[in-house]
């Protein structure tokens, strides 16, 4: 993961709007390893990408803090549809007419029969993901993101899809940006295809997710928008290629470790709405943020604990990337607050492995450098 500049607000690049939803190895082995990685490609993405007419951003909409979706569309005539932006997966898919669980009723459904440049698979589709799963088909199409043109992309047709708690959701699919191996047998994610048929210059995407606002998030492709961050971008190499994965040193408060403690593992992840991480960890974590709440892990917590916590620190190349207290504890009501903590990585890894979703991202810039395997 090319790593996270702190955010700054800016208008440049071909970007796409985003609205969020929720969704839901080993460490480096010497330090010098990643100062070594940082010291070769420290510069290596252009610096003149901003105002470049021919970066294409896309706008994204958010959900109160929950979900970042945004519009594409596919097929000829274009149909349109609200997809999450996931850099925890790596297929597109959406509704389809042949769906007939209940959540797509709901949703903006594909047609394919109302698309001139459809071709058909047989290809069956089948995805996981934490909170639910989908079933479906895969097909050829023309897709659409803002001004950028896909001939002849794959993308899965649902037929089965599952909501897990989530009865209904404000997208009709998701798009993955994750690694290649991350795909189903058949599958070309978008990115590869983006610079296979020369849409984009380079291999890279990029999210600045708002806090609050429902408008002025953005994913942009093939560059950085440099207005969008304050200070030079710290990169990071990824550590293990699928996820996009990352070596963490610590996580922090107040100079206690409370996780991470002798290292451990991150994937960063756009499609992932809180702080996940094993969950024997979390609940001491939480233990830690108010001794009141009991052993289970839980997401209420009494308001009053805001004024008096301090900020989590997440420790990663040496460099400190604080979380303040009015991230993680949110306030939902007058006298109901929750944290953003969450069990439930220890399926992932043997290792201990954390999940930096929307809380941690709306708080720094996030760059995805394919061609240097780096965040």
């Amino acid at each position: 993961l090319g790593l996270l500049g702190l955010v700054a607000l800016s208008e440049c690049i071909v970007i796409i709007p985003l609205t969020k939803m929720k969704t839901m190895q080993d460490t480096l082995p010497e330090k010098h390893v990643l100062k070594n990685f940082l010291e070769k490609y420290a510069y290596r993405l252009s610096q003149n990408s901003t105002n470049d007419p021919k970066l294409p951003s896309h706008p994204l909409k958010n959900l109160k803090d929950v979900i970042y979706i945004g519009n594409i569309t596919i097929g000829t005539p274009p149909q349109e549809f609200r997809v999450l932006f996931d850099t925890g997966s790596s297929d597109l898919w959406v509704s389809s007419v042949y769906c007939d669980s209940p959540s797509c009723s709901a949703q903006i459904r594909f047609n394919p029969n109302a698309s001139n440049t459809f071709h058909p698979s047989k290809q069956p589709i089948n995805l996981v993901y934490g909170v639910g799963w989908m079933k479906g088909v895969l097909g050829y199409d023309t897709v659409r993101i803002g001004n950028l043109v896909l001939m002849n992309q794959t993308f899965g047709l649902s037929k089965k899809e599952y909501n897990g708690p989530l009865k209904s959701q404000p997208n009709d699919g998701i798009l993955g940006l994750g690694y290649p191996n991350l795909a189903v047998k058949g599958s070309t994610p978008i990115l590869d295809n983006l610079k296979k048929q020369g849409i984009i210059s380079e291999p890279v995407f990029a999210f600045y997710l708002s806090t609050l606002k429902e408008n002025g998030s953005v994913v942009m492709f093939g560059g950085v928008d440099h207005s969008y961050h304050k200070g030079k971008l710290n990169w990071i190499p990824v550590s293990q290629v699928g996820f996009w994965q990352i070596a963490m040193e610590r996580i922090s408060m107040n100079g206690t470790v409370i996780g991470c403690s002798g290292g451990c593992q991150a994937i960063v992840d756009t499609g992932t709405s809180l702080l996940i991480g094993p969950s024997n960890v979390v609940a001491k974590i939480q233990k830690f943020i108010d001794p009141r709440l009991s052993e289970e892990i839980e997401f209420k917590v009494p308001c009053n604990v805001i004024s008096k916590l301090s900020p989590v620190i997440f420790t990663i190349n040496g460099i400190d990337y604080p979380v303040p207290t009015q991230a993680y504890i949110q306030k939902i009501s007058e006298d109901l607050c929750i944290n953003s903590f969450q069990g439930g990585t220890e399926g992932l890894k043997e290792s201990e492995t954390w999940i930096l979703g929307d809380v941690f991202l709306r708080l720094y810039f996030s760059v995805f450098d394919r061609k240097n395997n780096r965040v």
